[in-house]
């Protein structure tokens, strides 16, 4: 009986030690890889932005997250789209809320970029996920949401919709500039972490203590522009216990230093810059 007791502890404590080391319980290896390398509208400095062809290239250059933005048609579709007109990433011109899903589809999306993208389309968000759920983080921007009453509502459904909402899923994160936006987002579905989008236009004096305050009551991410971003604010961001992931990170000098501030992860145009670290 002693022996087989002693024989059991033996194994639990092996199980316990192999466990440790390769990470089952949180371990150092998990924190090793914690930094977060974000493809900006997908691997944007290789394909054109906000496409699937710039989506698939995240996902082969082995990112951790693409990021994109999400606006929503005349006919209330919710598509991806940085520009709030169609004009610079498109055949066509005229702004997004004004243009009818099928009018948006037909447009060319990839031959600004390069001819080899000729006839890639603007995909809407559920396409999005539905390819790419499981495969790589997305990290949605709500662009704009001023413009587009109701967009929160819609963005969680989406969510809802493919079981992408769970707690700790760690798969998804909403952002936005528009901070009452995330706010009510946060209270649509709170267990999908929220990021706050910050501008070098709109902290031209700093962060503020009360800012970061404020933004911790329903936030996770503080994302600000890089040349906000300075040891300090690294520090009062962690201390809240929120993490930052600066944009947008194009060569890699910016990629150093970011990472020799203690960033939690960056992002990047160009998704070989994130693995610096």
């Amino acid at each position: 009986m002693f022996r087989k007791r002693r024989w059991l502890i033996v194994s639990f404590l092996t199980l316990f030690i192999l466990s440790i080391s390769f990470g089952v319980f949180g371990s150092g290896a998990e924190a090793k890889d914690s930094f977060l390398n974000i493809a900006h509208r997908g691997a944007s400095g290789h394909a054109p932005e906000n496409t699937m062809a710039a989506f698939d290239k995240a996902v082969e250059m082995k990112a951790d997250f693409f990021e994109l933005d999400v606006q929503m048609s005349k006919d209330g579709h919710l598509v991806i789209m940085h520009d709030v007109t169609v004009d610079r990433t498109t055949d066509g011109t005229g702004r997004v809320g004004d243009l009818t899903l099928e009018e948006l589809k037909k447009l060319d999306a990839g031959s600004w970029f390069g001819p080899e993208f000729a006839g890639e389309r603007i995909p809407t968000l559920g396409e999005v996920l539905d390819r790419y759920r499981g495969k790589i983080g997305i990290l949605i921007e709500i662009k704009s949401p001023e413009l587009y009453p109701g967009i929160e509502e819609k963005v969680a459904n989406a969510l809802k919709k493919r079981n992408m909402h769970r707690p700790k899923n760690g798969k998804v994160i909403v952002q936005s500039f528009g901070h009452e936006s995330m706010k009510k987002f946060h209270r649509l579905l709170p267990s999908v972490p929220v990021g706050v989008l910050l501008s070098q236009a709109d902290y031209q004096d700093g962060v503020s203590d009360e800012d970061l305050a404020a933004f911790a009551r329903y936030a996770d991410y503080v994302n600000p522009s890089q040349s906000l971003v300075d040891e300090d604010l690294v520090r009062r961001v962690h201390d809240l216990g929120m993490k930052i992931t600066p944009y947008t990170i194009r060569t890699k000098e910016e990629a150093e230093r970011m990472i020799a501030l203690g960033v939690d992860g960056i992002v990047t145009d160009f998704p070989e810059l994130g693995r610096l670290k």
